[in-house]
């Protein structure tokens, strides 16, 4: 069974005057959308996954769609930062690697019609940038 949900991800106090962006698509073939300059309040983006398996069979659900990235075991989503949201005089080239995991099928059911699933994560990191890789600790993915 398909369904689709909304996940949120607001980025805290991100470095300024940085680009940043939510990444679809992979490889070569991706493009940046809600692109976003940080200033001096945190980011926010919201975008649509589609949920795929079956809760009495599959522990975890999966899920797919253009924003989903890696393999079902380890999957998440990608900030593109600086260059890689296509702000051409950045001195910042990174990516910020939010995972999927956490997310159960609990969520998913106690989700109604106008919530979605929400996870906050530092935009800045230990060296000042862009906070970049994968997400470390990760909160996970709370109901909103």
């Amino acid at each position: 069974m398909e369904s689709e949900i909304t996940l949120q991800i607001v980025l805290i106090q991100p470095t300024p005057e940085v680009m940043f962006g939510l990444q679809k698509g992979s490889g070569s073939k991706y493009e940046t959308i809600q692109k976003q300059i940080s200033a001096s309040s945190d980011l926010t983006f919201e975008f649509a996954v589609k949920v795929k398996g079956d809760s009495s069979k599959d522990t975890l659900p999966r899920f797919s769609g253009g924003f989903v990235q890696g393999p079902p075991a380890n999957q998440f989503v990608y900030i593109d930062i600086g260059t890689y949201a296509g702000q051409v005089n950045s001195i910042w080239s990174r990516r910020l690697k939010i995972p999927l995991t956490g997310i159960t099928w609990e969520d998913i059911a106690a989700l109604s019609s106008n919530a979605m699933l929400q996870t906050r994560v530092p935009g800045t990191g230990k060296d000042g940038g862009p906070n970049c890789a994968t997400v470390k600790p990760f909160a996970g993915w709370r109901l909103k």
